[in-house]
């Protein structure tokens, strides 16, 4: 995803990255396995947008997408809503009751949050090698402290002591955020190296040591690294912006144009369309465009940059895509739907979300059932 909010200038210095150490990735390190999005969902997770950060204009402008997407995850799947305190507890009620959603399939969680990047911050669920499900804790540090981060860094451990879930503290291990990484449920994973592999994240940790890591706690031991391009926006160029798994076949992206607008390094685009498994077959690429038009947001603002349609996040009977009132929504909704035949393709208005550089798939994660 991309943020372009709160970017400041950062001396970026990497990682040896392709340094070598003896332990190699092996099917026999995993102890806990991350299990795909669209497995069978217990429920979604969201933070409600609140004012305490960035003022009551910026709350107000986002609560409709909010209301949009608590609407369709109520209707297919429990909603784990975090909100600020009991003061946004009511409003929040107080909205969702008033767009005639309801409030049975809804469980409120008051915890204070910075921002709303539940995906970043938020639990990773896994289960362990019993099958249980697991919650690990990923250090967070506000995307390399571009951003303020000491409340949302709390929610995985909060949210396991309520649940009284297993917690996994990996917070001294490696800063990771949800949005960073793309896993394809059959032992492959795909990142930029500068979203992880950087001085920001995880200085002295070179490529292998961090591998072992993720086969360790996500369970993969196949490994798709682009190089991505540090400081252009404040995630450092996460992954799920512009490139997906469908499954551990497809590949779902964007055309060379396309990723070149988004400024995906040429290098990065050869890597990515010449991808293999962990089966070592090449994936197939499947397109989506980018908006027609650049973005305008919904109170007038004009961005300058056009929007992505790969961040979405998939229900247990539902897809929740980006749309942006623009011409090519359609267009990538019945793409998207092809994919998804026994789901229902729901437009999701992220104009004025975008405008603080994420979308769907960036504000929600997944607990499975």
């Amino acid at each position: 995803m991309q943020k372009f909010l709160f970017i400041s200038s950062v001396l970026i210095i990497f990682s040896c990255a392709d340094s070598k150490v003896d332990t190699p990735t092996t099917p026999s390190a995993i102890q806990y396995t991350f299990p795909e999005e669209k497995n069978e969902h217990e429920g979604t997770w969201l933070q409600w947008p609140h004012h305490y950060q960035y003022g009551e204009t910026y709350r107000d402008r986002l609560d409709a997408t909010w209301v949009a997407m608590a609407k369709e995850i109520v209707d297919v799947e429990k909603l784990h809503l975090i909100v600020y305190d009991q003061v946004e507890k009511e409003r929040v009620t107080n909205l969702l009751v008033k767009n005639n959603i309801s409030l049975t399939n809804i469980d409120f969680r008051i915890y204070p949050t910075d921002d709303v990047w539940v995906r970043d911050n938020g639990p990773i669920f896994v289960t362990d090698s019993s099958g249980k499900l697991v919650i690990e804790d990923w250090g967070f540090n506000g995307w390399g402290n571009k951003a303020k981060f000491s409340n949302c860094n709390q929610i995985p451990q909060k949210i396991a002591n309520t649940n009284g879930t297993p917690v996994v503290d990996l917070n001294s291990v490696l800063i990771n955020e949800g949005g960073s990484i793309e896993i394809d449920g059959s032992g492959t994973m795909m990142a930029t190296k500068s979203s992880i592999l950087n001085n920001n994240r995880n200085p002295n940790k070179d490529q292998n040591t961090v591998e072992q890591t993720f086969t360790k706690y996500l369970g993969v031991t196949n490994f798709i690294w682009l190089d991505g391009v540090a400081s252009i926006e404040i995630t450092d160029m996460h992954i799920d912006g512009f490139a997906r798994f469908f499954d551990d076949k497809i590949i779902l992206t964007m055309d060379d144009q396309d990723l070149s607008e988004w400024q995906v390094p040429s290098t990065d685009i050869t890597k990515l369309k010449s991808a293999k498994n962990a089966k070592g077959e090449q994936y197939s690429i499947k397109t989506v465009p980018l908006t027609k038009e650049n973005v305008t947001t919904a109170y007038g603002k004009k961005l300058g940059f056009k929007g992505s349609y790969i961040n979405y996040y998939i229900l247990n009977k539902k897809v929740l895509v980006p749309n942006y009132n623009d011409p090519n929504d359609s267009v990538a909704n019945a793409i998207i739907q092809s994919l998804y035949p026994n789901r229902v393709v729901v437009g999701i208005d992220v104009r004025n979300l975008y405008e603080n550089g994420g979308m769907i798939h960036c504000v929600t994660q997944q607990q499975p059932l």
